[in-house]
Formats: structure tokens, C-alpha cells, sequence
């Protein structure tokens, strides 16, 4: 070197010898520059960047399990899984949101589609961790992403399985729905299995036993190239299907008590006496629970949440009425194991009764004449209850409805059940500061006043009279089963009591019951068969308080404000098996209105099915069981 620039000094213009001294110097702290930063990126951040290299190619895909069937206590399918579409996106930065969502949204306007998604995911939005970008996309759409994949780098159509509720309306309320989880379910997840996007049961059977249904998710480990399309699969776990839930219910009781209640505001139950399983059970306004499995629209969950009928409320066991005459076999109990009265005890009635300057009128304006026990739950005599509603008093006829699970929950498997009123004097005083009036005690005898239960209770107190005295928790699971049909665990009868009335006093009240559908003037004659096997009472339980004209009749109220109409019944009247109980509300007297309906599940109950409604149903069961098919490459043992 020093020989070349000793040769340049001689031979060379000093002019030329600054400028190539000046340029060695840049070339010099060039190189070291480019040598300090590879240095820099090989050894000191050469880990980072290998990380990052891999997690461009590399991408984690969860899987999602098929949910469990669930089945009646037959076996047919009432909620089965099928196939759905999801747009997911795999970002390599969550600022590609915007650009990605762009583009869809230019070329779905372009095929005269529209695009939607929530932008503000992106701020949750991790590198690599799939987003949601649509749900249930159609097949149109699915053709629109896979034509310009290309200009869609890391978006991917997604098969996922969603629920399909076979029954729609007439089972949703029992059943329930699934959704996306929300934060408020993430925060109560203490075991740390969910995360965003999974789906749960948000309502009913779908809720309460989501533990057992959901199954457990898989995941694939996927190398991806530029366009986000999958190269190869480098692992995978399989997911574990959930459980398969096999119901109480008979679809067919419960197709018939939806068409016997011809879509009126109320509720219908039928109950196994001898072990408390629920055989049907109706609400009705309902909903098509299938409009959330795929994501429920603005609309549709404006109109069902502000529907003045309240589509969404479990009228069976959320709702609470007045009991009217049902509830007078309770005070009929409380009298006779009080031994305030006997059953040859009578009492006249001739259309009112009279506690101090106040006339209490009886449904029947001339009055029955002079009545025993019998005839007078027979022919639901006001008059008759009032006397024994005075002798027994409202603390003691309190103690022994609660006896029979008035004012409590029943405990059925199901969410949202309220537990009614059952008052007391204390009650009164701690809710209205104001003390109890005798008059208040007459109202309940013929359960009217603040009593409230639910049809569940009603339904439950009638089942104990029938078998016995024996309280059953009502239950709506037989079992739940392995998908290959093992049982996993079974729900066998959950006795929680018995009902304070001695078996004597029990046969003089469900004598009483066979009356009221079986004999002349029985307020239930029309819902006697011919084999007379039926006991009941009816009920008219008043919406609000009637004025009573100076005939001693009440006025004929229309509409919202006409009297609820009940019925409950057993049968057959030896060794009973099934209790029904139904409430229209609005529906006026419960002879006319509910007592129709309670007849056609009895006669349905007793007569076995018909050859094509068998073979309707097993078809229906097959064609359900045949779309219950794997999403994502998953496998059902």
C-alpha cells in the first residue's frame, strides 16, 4: 500500500490523489457499516427474525369440536349440527385489517354484494391469530373470496358446524340456543378453557349442560405461502365431539300440545307422576332458536326483544299467575288435616258470603244450595272455600301450600325458573308495611289476591296428589350418552319431599278431582272419556280486580284484560302416569279454553302412534342423524 501510494504521489496530478483518498475512506465506512449490520442481524437478532420468519409460514388453526346431540326420549334427533362458513383472516399485522376489509369491500360492491365487519377488532388482533372477518357466508360468496384469492393474502373460507333445531318454536325455550361467547362468560371462566370466538350455550338445555355438549377443540399446526393458502399440515390434534344429551320429552306429546294450544299466549306441561320427568313442555309466543346459530340479525333481535308478548320468557317456568280454583284443593287439604272440617261437612251457599259489610260473590249468581266437600270441588264453589279459607287462616294455609312447593323453585334443570308468592301476614307487613286483612285471606282462598305460582308448580303439586304424596324433582335429562351410545351418566327419579296430607285425605281429594271431569256439573265434564279415568280442576284466574255489579255478577272484561284460563289434570285416575297442566292467558273460563287442550295429550298419551306418525319421525331422525357430518376434517367415533 504505501509502495502504490508513493508510486501515485509521482505519477499522478494531486487533484486525482485527494479524490480516490476521499473515496476509499467512503468504500471503507461502507463495508464496515454492511459488516456491523449483518453482524447485528445474524448474531444479535438473529433469534427474533428466525421467529418471525417462522410465524409467517407457520399459523395455528383451532378446530371446532361438533357439538352433542340432543334426543328425545326416543331417540329422535331434535338438535342436530350441520355445516357453515366462516371468513377468517391470518394477519402478519393487525394493521392489515384495514386493507383486507378494503378490498372485500370493493369486491363484493363489485358483485353487487355487501361487505360488513367489525374494524375494531384490530385492536384485539394479534399477528398470526386467525379473525373472524364474516360469519355463515353464502356459497356466493365463498365463490367471490376463492375467484380473487389472490388479492386476498391470508384470507381463508373456513367450514365450522352450527346447530340445527329440528322442532324450531315449539321446543326453543326448553332447548335453548348457542352463541358467541361473550367477555362477561370469559371473566367467569376460571378453569381458562374458552376464548374469543368460541360458541356456547346461552339459553336452556343448550346452557345448563353446555359442560357436557360443547366437547373439547383440536388444533392443526399449517404452513402457509404468501397467499395464506395451506401448503401442508405439519400436526394436528383431533377434537373430541361432545356428549349426546337423550331428554324426557316425547316429540310427539310435544307436537300435539303445540297445535292444541293454535299459537295463543301460555304454556303447557305434562309430567311422568311416577318419576317426575317432563314429557312436554310449550311456551307460547316462542322464537325459531336457528336465528342465532349463525348470528342473529339487528332486526330480528329488535323484534322478538320488544314484542309486548315476550317471545323469549319461559312462560312454563318464569311465568307466575293467580291459581284461581286449582288452588282450592290446597285449601281443602290444609282444612281436612287440620281436622276443621270432615268430608260430610256442608255449607250453604246462596251466591255470596258476608264478612263484615263486605258480600264476597260465588261464580255460579244464584248459589249452589247446600254442598259437602265433594260437590263442592266438583262444582268449584266459591262460597264452600271462603268458609274454609276463614277457618283455616292465611299463616296456616301458607304453611301447607308451601308444603306442596307453591312459593319456591321446583329445581328443574333449567335456568331462569322463578319461585312465585306465597303471602303471609309477615310477608305483607315487610312488603307494604300495612297489616293483614281477613278479606285478603278470602281472595286466597279461591286463589286469587297476591298469590302467584308458575305452571311447573301447579303441574308438580297435582303429579304429588296423584302418586301419592311423593315430590319429584321435576327433570327434563334422562341420560347423556358417549357419541358411540355408551351411557355416561343417567338421571334417575330425585325424590325432594311429600306433600303434608295424610293417603286418607289424599283419596278424598283426588275423589273430588275424578268428579270434576266425571260427573254431572263437574266445572271439567268436558274432558271426560269414555273410559273415565280423568282427574282435574279448572281455574279462572282474574288479570285484574272484578267489580262486581249489583246482580252479583262480574263484568265481562275483553282482551288483555280478560281472566287467564287454567286446567290440571291426571290420569288414569288408578295408578296415575301423566299430569298435565294448561294456561291461556286471556283465555277466560279454564273449562272452555285449557280443558280442550289437557284432553287432546291425554287422549294422545293413551293412544298409541299411528304407523306414519312412527315412521315420520324415524325418517325425520335419520335425515337429521345424516347431517350431522364432520367440519374441518373432523371425526365422529
Amino acid at each position: 500500500m504505501p509502495g502504490i501510494r508513493s508510486q501515485l504521489k509521482e505519477h499522478e496530478p494531486a487533484d486525482f490523489r485527494s479524490r480516490f483518498q476521499a473515496m476509499f475512506v467512503i468504500v471503507t465506512v461502507l463495508v464496515s457499516i454492511l459488516v456491523i449490520r449483518i453482524w447485528y442481524l445474524q448474531v444479535i437478532k438473529g433469534g427474533e427474525y428466525r421467529q418471525r420468519s417462522e410465524s409467517n409460514s407457520i399459523r395455528f388453526r383451532k378446530i371446532i369440536p361438533l357439538r352433542g346431540l340432543i334426543m328425545d326420549r326416543n331417540g329422535i334427533v331434535m338438535v342436530d349440527n350441520q355445516p357453515s362458513f366462516n371468513l377468517i383472516f391470518l394477519p402478519n399485522r393487525p394493521q392489515d385489517l384495514h386493507k383486507v376489509a378494503e378490498r372485500l369491500d370493493r369486491i363484493y360492491t363489485a358483485n353487487g354484494m355487501t361487505f360488513h365487519t367489525d374494524l375494531s377488532l384490530d385492536r384485539v388482533a394479534q399477528p398470526s391469530v386467525p379473525i373472524r372477518l364474516a360469519r355463515n357466508i353464502s356459497r356466493e360468496e365463498i365463490a367471490v373470496v376463492e375467484t380473487h384469492a389472490l388479492e386476498l393474502p391470508g384470507v381463508i373460507v373456513e367450514p365450522t358446524p352450527v346447530r340445527k333445531y329440528m322442532q324450531d318454536e315449539m321446543i326453543a325455550l326448553v332447548i335453548g340456543y348457542t352463541g358467541e361467547i361473550s367477555q362477561e362468560d370469559l371473566d367467569k371462566d376460571e378453569k381458562g378453557e374458552l376464548s374469543i370466538g368460541d360458541i356456547i350455550g346461552k339459553y336452556g338445555i343448550e346452557r345448563n349442560y353446555d359442560n357436557y355438549l360443547k366437547g373439547r377443540s383440536g388444533a392443526e399446526h399449517v404452513e402457509v405461502n404468501v397467499s395464506g393458502r395451506v401448503t401442508r399440515v405439519l400436526g394436528r390434534i383431533d377434537p373430541t365431539p361432545g356428549y349426546n344429551l337423550r331428554l324426557t320429552i316425547d316429540s310427539r306429546l310435544q307436537k300435539i300440545a303445540w297445535d292444541a294450544l293454535e299459537g295463543r299466549a301460555g304454556a303447557v306441561m305434562a309430567m311422568d307422576v311416577r318419576n317426575g320427568g317432563i314429557l312436554a313442555m310449550i311456551s307460547s309466543p316462542s322464537f325459531d332458536p336457528n336465528l342465532f346459530t349463525k348470528g342473529i340479525s339487528f332486526d330480528d333481535w329488535e323484534r322478538l326483544s320488544s314484542n309486548p308478548l315476550h317471545p323469549m320468557e319461559d312462560r312454563a317456568i318464569s311465568g307466575t299467575y293467580p291459581p284461581g280454583s286449582t288452588y282450592k284443593i290446597v285449601v281443602a287439604a290444609a282444612a281436612l288435616e287440620m281436622g276443621l272440617i270432615k268430608p260430610a261437612t256442608k255449607f250453604y251457599c246462596n251466591g255470596h258470603f258476608e264478612l263484615g259489610n263486605r258480600s264476597y260473590h260465588c261464580w255460579q249468581k244464584n248459589g249452589h244450595g247446600m254442598l259437602d266437600l265433594h260437590r263442592a270441588i266438583v262444582q268449584s264453589c266459591d262460597v264452600y272455600f271462603y268458609n274454609l279459607g276463614k277457618l283455616v287462616g292465611v299463616d296456616a294455609l301458607a304453611w301447607y301450600a308451601r308444603g306442596f312447593g307453591f312459593g319456591e323453585r321446583t329445581g328443574i334443570d333449567l335456568p331462569h325458573e322463578k319461585g312465585g308468592v306465597i303471602p303471609t301476614k309477615a310477608w305483607k307487613m315487610s312488603r307494604f308495611k300495612q297489616p293483614w286483612q281477613q278479606g285478603e285471606t278470602i281472595s286466597l282462598a279461591i286463589g286469587q289476591g297476591f298469590n302467584a305460582v308458575t305452571p311447573l308448580q301447579l303441574l308438580s303439586a297435582y303429579a304429588s296428589l296423584a302418586n301419592g304424596g311423593m315430590r319429584w324433582r321435576p327433570r327434563l335429562v334422562e341420560r347423556i350418552e358417549t357419541p358411540d351410545g355408551q351411557v355416561l351418566k343417567a338421571f334417575g327419579p330425585e325424590a325432594i319431599g311429600r306433600i303434608p296430607v295424610q293417603e286418607k285425605n289424599i283419596d278424598i281429594l283426588n275423589y273430588g278431582l275424578w268428579g270434576v271431569v266425571n260427573e254431572g256439573g263437574g266445572t271439567g265434564y268436558v274432558l271426560h272419556r269414555k273410559e273415565a279415568d280423568v282427574c282435574g280442576k279448572t281455574g279462572t284466574a282474574q288479570v285484574i280486580g272484578q267489580v262486581q255489579e249489583g246482580s252479583g255478577r262480574r263484568r265481562a272484561f275483553q282482551g288483555d284484560t280478560r281472566d287467564h284460563a287454567w286446567f290440571v289434570c291426571f290420569a288414569p285416575y288408578r295408578h296415575p302416569e301423566i299430569a298435565v297442566v294448561v294456561i291461556v292467558e286471556h283465555g277466560g273460563h279454564g273449562g272452555a279454553a285449557a280443558a280442550p287442550v289437557a284432553r287432546k295429550i291425554i287422549d294422545a298419551y293413551f293412544q298409541p302412534p299411528r304407523p306414519e306418525e312412527t315412521k315420520a319421525l324415524a325418517l325425520k331422525s335419520l335425515t337429521a342423524a345424516g347431517s350431522n357430518l364432520p367440519a374441518s376434517g373432523e371425526r365422529r367415533p
